[in-house]
């Protein structure tokens, strides 16, 4: 089952690597080699040790797909 644009609108401010993940359509284990070459394409905040997306960028990232 695929995730829906319109999903994605609903989900809180942050998510989760993974869950972005799910919706760029790319593993988990890719997203987070991605942010560590500073080459992701939404935008992250770390907490110590933890990231998070922002789910804007990425609803803006996929509206311009």
């Amino acid at each position: 089952m695929s995730i829906t644009l319109d999903e994605i609108r609903t989900w809180p401010a942050t998510v989760s690597v993974a869950k972005a993940a799910s919706a760029l359509g790319c593993s988990r284990s890719h997203l987070y080699a991605q942010i560590k070459r500073g080459d992701c394409p939404v935008r992250t905040l770390a907490f110590g040790t933890r990231v998070v997306v922002v789910n804007a960028s990425l609803v803006a990232l996929l509206e311009a797909a």
